[in-house]
């Protein structure tokens, strides 16, 4: 997958397009990622030793990795990623427009 767990992402395709988060989770089993303020759902929780206080819960929902793009902090865009090796023989990942290094 082209996004890790703590990268900032912008949102292209569906209901949020154009919304801006950190990815929470990335799941590579299933091609989605959880992306903080994007996709809210509610859910109604009943109480439980968990859980004192039941009632209606917003958490953020799946949404798919091809919904969005990755977003570079120098060029205050969302960006294609390229891999890269380095010397030590290290795989980065890097901003398509910038070649700044991302990992």
């Amino acid at each position: 997958m082209h996004v890790k767990k703590g990268d900032t992402v912008l949102v292209i395709a569906g209901k949020d397009k154009g919304k801006k988060g950190k990815v929470l989770t990335a799941i590579p089993k299933s091609s989605r990622v959880i992306v903080e303020g994007v996709n809210m759902l509610t859910k109604h929780q009943k109480p439980s030793q968990k859980v004192q206080q039941g009632g209606i819960i917003h958490q953020e929902g799946p949404i798919d990795a091809s919904n969005v793009m990755v977003y570079c902090n120098k060029d205050k865009a969302a960006v294609r990623i390229g891999y890269k090796f380095l010397e030590n023989g290290e795989k980065v990942r890097i901003c398509k427009k910038c070649g700044e290094v991302l990992d």
